[in-house]
């Protein structure tokens, strides 16, 4: 690893980008955090390598400065759980991606790592992973969106594209799994009733990978991030919320979700908090997913901390 490496990290007021900062604060590196409104963590801004920037990804000039010698980009920042995302996606995903792109290139960034999913190549299964093809129709704004970023990373030569389409990550400070357990608390966390395999990855592996995609030059491409297990989702909910002592999940009709999902949105959209659920998440989280991991063990991940969610359930 070269000492003398500077990181920026967009959204890294967010969950994951906060998470991954925090484990980088003993390499080596200075790290530029790049926040939109919402503030970095104290514990963080504290610390001699890392310097913060107030940055709009609608602004390409308020990244100028931001940019100034940095190495590598992680790119985190979006907006996800707020009023018909449908409508914001396009300028929050591309516009604002695009931006990022051309400001990287005048400052020659080296490298963008660019945080994604395997939805983006539609539905697929254990028996049939996704590969790393950019033709899919993903059938929900969320991966319709990120897929067009994915092209736009790779379409360009100015910039190393490396594109991390990870499967859900699990662990505590994980917006999802904490919104999970909170609900299921209250006996208030539902599910579909049909069977959804999904592709997880801990915590800590999920940071493992990260920082490869970041310090192995070699590292190049799509690679889909992910463990050993083969699960659904009812299995995954199943198995937490008896680990966490909490309510097991309701099967619930879909109408009724969905019903609940426009509330929250709503509420969010007079309030301006963020929605726990919209209806577009809904429609992402009912697709299957499963990426094939060979390029990652290969590359960036050769041994996994934790095979599957079982041996990790303990870091929930």
């Amino acid at each position: 690893m070269n000492i003398n490496n500077k990181i920026a990290i967009t959204g890294a007021a967010g969950n994951l980008g906060g998470i991954l900062a925090r484990n980088m604060l003993n390499d080596d590196v200075v790290l530029n955090l790049l926040i939109h409104n919402k503030a970095i963590k104290e514990d963080l801004s504290k610390h001699s390598n890392i310097h913060i920037f107030r940055v709009d990804l609608n602004n390409k000039d308020t990244l100028k400065e931001s940019m100034t010698g940095v190495d590598t980009i992680v790119h985190f920042a979006g907006v996800l759980f707020k009023y018909c995302p449908e409508k914001f996606l396009p300028t929050t995903n591309i516009t604002y991606f695009k931006n990022l792109l051309d400001s990287a290139t005048e400052s020659k960034v080296r490298r963008i790592v660019l945080i994604s999913f395997p939805h983006v190549e539609g539905e697929t299964f254990p028996h049939q992973p996704a590969n790393g093809s950019l033709d899919g129709i993903p059938n929900s704004s969320h991966a319709a969106t990120r897929l067009e970023e994915e092209k736009l990373l790779l379409a360009q030569n100015h910039v190393e594209g490396v594109i991390l389409r990870c499967g859900m990550v699990y662990g505590k400070g994980i917006l999802m799994i904490d919104t999970a357990r909170l609900f299921s608390k209250y006996a208030l966390l539902g599910i579909w009733k049909k069977p959804t395999f999904i592709h997880l990855i801990s915590t800590e592996d999920f940071v493992r990978a990260t920082k490869a995609s970041i310090y192995k030059k070699e590292a190049i491409g799509i690679y889909h991030i992910g463990d050993d297990g083969v699960q659904t989702l009812q299995d995954f909910l199943n198995e937490t919320t008896k680990y966490w002592k909490t309510k097991r999940p309701w099967k619930m009709p879909l109408w009724m979700i969905n019903t609940a999902a426009l509330i929250f949105e709503y509420i969010s959209l007079i309030t301006g908090c963020r929605s726990p659920l919209t209806r577009d998440f809904i429609k992402i989280g009912q697709v299957s997913y499963y990426g094939n991991t060979a390029r990652m063990k290969q590359d960036l991940l050769p041994t996994l901390k934790f095979k599957t969610f079982q041996e990790g359930l303990h870091t929930l």
